[in-house]
């Protein structure tokens, strides 16, 4: 449903995955604030986490566990207060999501908990096995009761408006109902989620392409670690990538090869429960080694070892995913390999979320607060949604400023049907070889040679995105123009264009950061450079096109 929209909130929040629904409920109801999604308010990656949200409620374990978890799985870049806040934040942001309702799974009258990899204790609670759904369901429940939020659904955020006098951050420029104009605010918070589409195999939802990270460092935010990708190791080897959460193996499955191997053991003593980043080199290597084809082989998780009684109760969502492909998972294993899932890396915040634009926030997978260093810990993004969005409660706007963005004339854009087509057929293949080229260039095993290939070949497609007429004309109009478009199927085709300005910045980004650090840590491995060095015990921080190392 389209509805007309004010010219001025309080606070605009841009994504509306569990960060942004509960930055939005958190934010101080007298606050008018607007809650920008580009698709309805159900698609999300949040939407799409099925493993759970961790935090040390049980009588055996406590935050400092929790911390030490993290620390250890974060391999020497996180940020300790970060981590430390997080986990003693983890008990009452529970409560709070009890209290609005949502249903996490009981046992007798406690909350359920389970093992996950790389945690030391029970302790991620779950909704069966859709907690993402059953979190911003509830949580889009409630914000859709809220008379101070006004949600706006299918609107993309263009860019952000800057004041060049303050460098204080105004609103943003939003494409909405076949238009641009100017969406002005005290304060914007950046929630867009991670950017898993620039990956060809990718966990992420369709409306993962990086828009925060892109739309912030074009307004000169700094960014921080993103050569920091979370490579999940068993997503479903079908179409969607569906993701097979970890879950599973902490409740007992067994990954094994053709042969009917445990082979994850012969690269990591805890074997399938070993962190992520090691289970997913594992199933590179064993694969890249033993298949014919290594791009297109799997490997397998077997649930039989689970009770059968247990996987009904756990996973139902899995065994119904899995049935839809034909696959019985109990007389069967499923079919598995790594997919691009979490970007440690984004826009550096500090514990109130705040960037280094005034009146700039981010939220989420789309922040680098430190808590997760160079590799999450399974289950700390949703809490990390829950914690940092609660921070907003506190949130201080600064006056608006004496002298407001002026709205500038509106302009028009007329494009005919063939160059429109010509343009569309440029975009369209810019996003076809984009993931492709990352994915064999960046995933989950990085060197310098492929690395400067991808970069120059990124950097002159860039070129050819920056001499379309659209590029030409979006480009150079300043942020508080108004544009109305005169072309066919014109949310469609914008869309496109500016996802795909968005992937090309963030493969850019990536690429740029992975060649910088020359060494191997967490979710970044580089053949070259196979192990840590000390010397690289420091953030990858990027300003503009500047990159510099940062102790942490």
């Amino acid at each position: 449903m389209q509805i007309d929209i004010p010219s001025q909130f309080d606070v605009l929040v841009v994504g509306a995955g569990a960060a942004g629904l509960y930055t939005a409920l958190c934010l101080p109801e007298s606050l008018r604030v607007g809650l920008i999604t580009k698709e309805t308010v159900s698609l999300s990656a949040s939407d799409w986490a099925q493993g759970g949200i961790a935090a040390a409620i049980a009588p055996d374990d406590s935050p400092s566990l929790h911390i030490d978890d993290t620390l250890k799985a974060g391999a020497g870049l996180c940020d300790v207060d970060a981590v430390e806040f997080l986990a003693q934040q983890a008990p009452s942001c529970i409560q709070s999501l009890v209290n609005l309702g949502v249903a996490f799974d009981r046992h007798n009258q406690n909350l359920a908990l389970t093992l996950e990899a790389a945690h030391s204790r029970h302790r991620v609670l779950h909704a069966a096995d859709t907690t993402g759904r059953e979190v911003t369901t509830t949580l889009t429940a409630q914000v859709l009761r809220r008379q101070n939020i006004l949600v706006i659904q299918q609107a993309l955020a263009l860019s952000l408006c800057v004041s060049p006098e303050s460098g204080q951050c105004q609103g943003i420029s939003l494409f909405y109902q076949g238009e641009v104009r100017l969406i002005q605010a005290r304060a914007v918070v950046l929630a867009t989620g991670g950017g898993g589409q620039v990956f060809a195999q990718t966990t992420n939802p369709a409306v993962s392409t990086g828009d925060g990270v892109a739309i912030a460092w074009r307004a000169g935010a700094i960014l921080r670690d993103l050569e920091f990708v979370q490579f999940h190791p068993t997503a479903l080897t079908k179409p969607g990538r569906f993701l097979i959460s970890e879950a599973v193996r902490g409740e007992g499955a067994h990954l094994i090869d053709n042969e009917g191997r445990r082979f994850a053991f012969d690269y990591h003593p805890a074997g399938e429960l070993a962190p992520r980043d090691v289970v997913s080199r594992a199933i590179f290597s064993h694969l890249q080694r033993t298949a014919v084809d290594p791009a297109t082989a799997h490997v397998w998780l077997d649930m039989r070892p689970i009770p059968p009684e247990k996987i009904r109760q756990r996973f139902p969502n899995i065994i119904q995913v899995c049935q839809r492909w034909g696959i019985d998972v109990f007389h069967e294993p499923i079919p598995v390999a790594p997919a691009a899932h979490y970007w440690m890396g984004g826009i550096a915040t500090d514990l109130m979320n705040q960037t280094n634009i005034p009146g700039l926030y981010a939220v989420g997978e789309t922040a680098s607060t430190g808590v997760h260093g160079a590799n999450r810990l399974a289950s700390n993004s949703l809490l990390e949604c829950i914690v940092f969005g609660a921070q907003l409660a506190q949130i201080q706007l600064s006056e608006p400023e004496d002298s407001p963005l002026s709205v500038l004339p509106t302009r028009e854009l007329t494009l005919d049907v063939q160059e429109w087509h010509h343009q569309q057929t440029q975009l369209a293949t810019i996003r076809e070889k984009l993931p492709r080229l990352m994915w064999q260039s960046a995933g989950i095993c990085r060197e310098q040679s492929s690395l400067a290939s991808a970069i120059a070949t990124v950097e002159s497609w860039q070129q050819d995105f920056a001499a379309l007429p659209l590029s030409q004309f979006l480009i150079d109009v300043k942020s508080q123009t108004g544009i109305k478009f005169h072309f066919p199927e014109v949310d469609q085709q914008v869309r496109l264009w500016a996802e795909t300005r968005n992937l090309l910045d963030v493969a850019y980004l990536i690429l740029k950061s992975a060649a910088f650090r020359t060494e191997s840590r967490g979710g970044h491995y580089r053949l070259d450079y196979p192990h840590p060095d000390p010397q690289w015990q420091t953030h990858t921080v990027v300003h503009q096109y500047q990159w510099n190392r940062f102790l942490s």
